[in-house]
């Protein structure tokens, strides 16, 4: 997208989309790609607040020098965050501004250097400082851990924008709209929770610190570096984000499961049909063969409940049943309510395993745990349906 697009009275948006890259950080699916978003705030000194991507620059500059013209310089590069999707033209920008003046805290001037090998002409700043760019003021709060050690956010005084970096961003290209009342925000608000539960969700305290920080602050605009720009309701995000760091959720349950021969999956379909009798209607089933991970923890940090059910693989859980459960831990999942099935046929592994998960997590695990070998009896099923009524009961 290379027009101009205006975010309020001298600020523009000069950011990118990214229909190329199929997977982001090398993980995570990109079916509806990404944009990177940068701002440029024309005053009495020019600033530009983040970068894009090093395969966007060309388009980059292009609109930098729309709005400047050629021949004026930026005076200020604000990094709110170094990683390189959003740093990959300061390089490029200190070539072609010399006397760019490098914006970030001690951390984020750490990682430059240790990134880029740059230094020079650079200006510390620390939590609650400020810049005046003219009719501008920029102030600056460190947020670190959302979700790197050195991302900070910045806020236009004048405008009342905050610059949010990372968070409130997420995946999807901007397809002519950039503004939250241009697109179809329940679309973006998917992407945006597959974004913050499976990159930031780790880091809930840390959410919650960053919102301590940011209360007294009238927000009238948000705009983070990926996905639209909240003019219109930044209320609405807020909320959501304060929701999601708590790992508060709504009534509904997510069934993951492995199953090499449809054996688990007899178990799964019965308690997911209990489910359904129980009028539990939001049910959603991943076979973690075929779904990716990030769209399980995604619906796992929308819904309440939670039933794990694994087949044996090599004495222990199924390949991709153990990637799930590790990721889980390591996002310090709580606030559920769990269940756990497993199967075997000559050794035990996947029930004792996913036994210790939730021994582990800070969830509710509902009785009674079953456990199968081979294929399920009659018996084995009235126990998975006494498991799918008792998680009812806990939603």
């Amino acid at each position: 997208m290379d027009k101009i697009i205006s975010v309020k009275d001298n600020i523009y948006w000069i950011g990118a989309n990214d229909y190329e890259t199929d997977i982001f950080e090398a993980i995570w699916p990109l079916p509806h790609g990404v944009s990177y978003n940068s701002y440029l705030i024309k005053d009495d000194k020019i600033a530009i607040i983040d970068t894009v991507k090093r395969n966007l620059i060309p388009s980059f500059i292009e609109k930098i020098r729309k709005i400047i013209g050629q021949q004026k310089t930026v005076d200020y590069l604000i990094i709110n965050h170094m990683e390189p999707d959003h740093s990959g033209a300061i390089d490029v920008l200190r070539r072609l501004f010399p006397s760019i003046k490098v914006i970030g805290n001690a951390k984020t001037l750490e990682f430059l250097k240790n990134f880029y090998g740059l230094s020079g002409n650079e200006q510390t700043v620390t939590d609650g400082e400020v810049l005046s760019l003219g009719d501008h003021t920029l102030k600056f709060f460190l947020t670190p851990m959302v979700h790197w050690p050195e991302t900070m956010m910045t806020y236009d005084q004048a405008s009342r924008t905050l610059f949010s970096g990372d968070a409130f961003g997420g995946f999807g290209t901007l397809d002519g709209g950039i503004f939250d009342d241009e697109v179809d925000i329940d679309v973006f608000v998917e992407e945006t929770r597959r974004y913050f539960s499976n990159i930031v969700g780790k880091y809930c305290g840390m959410v919650q610190k960053a919102f301590e920080k940011l209360a007294g602050l009238d927000i009238k605009t948000i705009a983070p570096t990926h996905g639209p720009v909240y003019r219109n309701n930044p209320k609405y995000i807020l909320a959501l984000y304060d929701k999601w760091s708590k790992q508060e959720t709504e009534r509904g349950v997510v069934i993951a499961f492995a199953s090499m021969y449809g054996n688990t999956q007899k178990m799964i379909e019965t308690i997911a049909r209990t489910l359904a009798e129980e009028k539990v209607f939001k049910v959603k089933i991943h076979n973690v063969s075929k779904s990716h991970l990030s769209y399980i923890i995604n619906d796992i940090w929308k819904y309440k409940g939670l039933v794990l059910g694994s087949c044996t693989y090599n004495m222990r859980l199924f390949p991709p049943m153990e990637t799930l459960v590790t990721m889980l831990e390591n996002d310090q999942i709580k606030n559920r309510v769990l269940g756990i099935v497993g199967s075997y046929t000559w050794s035990g592994g996947a029930l004792s395993a996913l036994q210790k998960f939730a021994e582990k997590s800070q969830c509710q695990l509902v009785e009674p745990k079953v456990e199968v070998r081979s294929s399920p009896t009659e018996e084995d099923l009235k126990k998975c349906e006494l498991l799918g009524k008792a998680i009812a009961a806990s939603l």
